[in-house]
C-alpha cells in the first residue's frame, strides 16, 4: 500500500517557555521520517491537556522555567518542540523493522513512551514533551506505542481518550479500585476527572465527584452517584472516614480534608495539582489510618491495552466539549485555562 507523503507540513511549534507568544503556527515544518522501529502517522485530531500549558509556562520546574527540570520528565526542554500527547490518526509509512501491513491502520498513540532506540526501557517520557507530538499533520512514534483501534467514533472523539483516560485508568489501577469501593474524584469536570468518573463506574465502584454546581448534572450523567462543590467542607458533607479511595487532581489548601474523609486503610492516588502543589500533611493521619499513597505518572503496562478494550466495547464514551482548527491553538488553550468546559478540547488537524 503506497501513500503520498509531502515533504513539509502544517504544525504548531513551541519556541520556548512563556506565554501564548511561544506558540508558532507554521506551514513549512519538515515531515519526520520514521526510524527503523517507528511508524509515521497522519494525525486526524489531537487533544489539549494540562501538560501542554504546564510545560509551556515551565510549571514542572522546581526552580525557574529555564532550569534543567522544566519538562514532564524533569529534564530540560529542547526547542522548538511540537506538543500534543492525545493523538488519533492513521499509519501512512513504517520503518524497515515494522510490518508494512500496518500501513492504513487507524491508531491511538500511547502517550507514555517506554522505548529508546527500539529497546524497551524502565524509565519513561511523554509524547509531545520530550519528543515531538501531535500538534502537526504528521508524527512519528515507536511501533509498539501506535495502538490499533476499531471504532465508529470520529477522530476528535477518539483523540479525547489517550492521555486523560489512560492517566485516570492508571490511577484506578494503582489504587486497585473495584466494585467494593466508594471513590471521591476531585477536579471531576476536567478531562482526567471525567474519565476517572466513567472508568471507576465501569469497575463497579460508587463515585462522588467534586465539581462546580453548573457542571453537577454533567457528572451525574456519566456515572457519579452524587456531587459536592469545590468549596464545601468535605468532612461535613461526606462524613469522616466515609470513602475508600481518593482520586486527586487538585491538591491545594483543601488537601487535608481528603485524608480526613478516607477510611482507615484507604488509598490516595494523585496525578495533578491544579489547586496548588504545596500541601500540609499531618503525618499522624497518614500512619494512624494506615493510608496508602500513590503518585501516578508512568503508565502500568496493562493500562493502555485495557483502555482500548473499553473504548471498543463502548464501556466509556468521549466527552468532547469543543473542537478547534489547529491554527487556533491559542484560542483553544485560552478556553482550556478558563475551565468552563466539561470533558476535552480537541484540535482537528
Amino acid at each position: 500500500m503506497t501513500v503520498s507523503i509531502p515533504s513539509t507540513m502544517k504544525g504548531v511549534q513551541m519556541t520556548g517557555h512563556g506565554g501564548y507568544e511561544a506558540l508558532a503556527y507554521r506551514e513549512d515544518i519538515q515531515v519526520p521520517t520514521p526510524r527503523e522501529y517507528e511508524v509515521l502517522i497522519r494525525v486526524g485530531a489531537a487533544g489539549v491537556n494540562n501538560t501542554d500549558i504546564n510545560t509551556r509556562i515551565g510549571w514542572y520546574s522546581k526552580g525557574d522555567a529555564e532550569s534543567d527540570d522544566a519538562s514532564w520528565a524533569g529534564k530540560a526542554m529542547e526547542f522548538p518542540r511540537i506538543q500534543g500527547a492525545d493523538v488519533c490518526g492513521v499509519i501512512v509509512a513504517v520503518g524497515s523493522q515494522v510490518d508494512e501491513s500496518r500501513i492504513g491502520e487507524r491508531v491511538l498513540i500511547e502517550p507514555c513512551l517506554k522505548e529508546d532506540n527500539g529497546q524497551a526501557v524502565d524509565n519513561f517520557w511523554y509524547f509531545g514533551s520530550e519528543v515531538d507530538g501531535g500538534f502537526a499533520e504528521y508524527a512519528v512514534v515507536a511501533n509498539r506505542h501506535a495502538c490499533k483501534i476499531e471504532s465508529e467514533l470520529t477522530d476528535a472523539e477518539l483523540a479525547s481518550f489517550p492521555c486523560s483516560y489512560s492517566t485516570a485508568e492508571n490511577m484506578l489501577t494503582r489504587a486497585n479500585v473495584n466494585e467494593n469501593d466508594i471513590v471521591l474524584v476531585t477536579g471531576a469536570s476536567g478531562g482526567v476527572g471525567s474519565a476517572a468518573v466513567q472508568l471507576a463506574k465501569a469497575r463497579g465502584a460508587r463515585v462522588i465527584a467534586v465539581t462546580s454546581p453548573s457542571k453537577a448534572d454533567d457528572l451525574i450523567a456519566i456515572g457519579a452517584e452524587r456531587t459536592i462543590t469545590r468549596d464545601a467542607n468535605f468532612v461535613k458533607e461526606l462524613g469522616e472516614n466515609s470513602v475508600t479511595v481518593v482520586i486527586d487532581l487538585v491538591a491545594g489548601d483543601k488537601w487535608p480534608e481528603l485524608l480526613n474523609v478516607l477510611k482507615p486503610k484507604g488509598r490516595y492516588a494523585v496525578s495533578g495539582a491544579i489547586g496548588g502543589a504545596m500541601v500540609e500533611l499531618d503525618v499522624r493521619t497518614l500512619y494512624l489510618k494506615d493510608l496508602s499513597f500513590f503518585g501516578c505518572t508512568g503508565l502500568e503496562d496493562e493500562v493502555f491495552t485495557n483502555l482500548i478494550k473499553r473504548i471498543e466495547l463502548g464501556q466509556i464514551k468521549p466527552l468532547v466539549a469543543k473542537t478547534f482548527p489547529l491554527k487556533d491553538i491559542v484560542e483553544a488553550q485560552q478556553a482550556f485555562v478558563e475551565k468552563k468546559h466539561t470533558g476535552k478540547l480537541v484540535l482537528e488537524v
